[in-house]
């Protein structure tokens, strides 16, 4: 149910879902979810707009949603990596104990290393 719901908000596309954006990025929180699956490659295509969104997310104290956002989103728009490169080096050269733990530095110096 929730899967058809997902593809339907896809089918109506950017930016016609931009009002809701906080609350698709939020099924972010585990990529394995079947509704992620979904959401994940419009996501990640969606590029600029969703930014500041990301950006919200990386300062959260989620680690893991940090993972699976830098990892599923992140790395799937070269765009996206360009303008959170700042975020990503803060990551990537200075994590929290969290952030080191769950590897999210780990992905961050990976998208990082693809940019230079």
């Amino acid at each position: 149910m929730e899967t058809e719901k997902a593809e339907a908000l896809v089918a109506l596309g950017y930016p016609c879902i931009e009002p809701i954006l906080p609350e698709l990025i939020e099924w972010m929180q585990d990529c394995n979810w079947p509704v992620a699956q979904v959401l994940q490659p419009f996501l990640a295509s969606i590029g600029a707009p969703l930014a500041p969104h990301i950006r919200e997310v990386l300062q959260s104290d989620d680690d893991v949603w940090k993972y699976w956002v830098i990892s599923c989103i992140v790395s799937e728009s070269s765009e996206l990596a360009c303008l959170l490169t700042a975020e990503l080096q803060c990551i990537a050269l200075s994590p929290t104990v969290g952030e080191h733990e769950h590897e999210v530095d780990a992905q961050a110096r990976a998208i990082l290393e693809r940019l230079s």
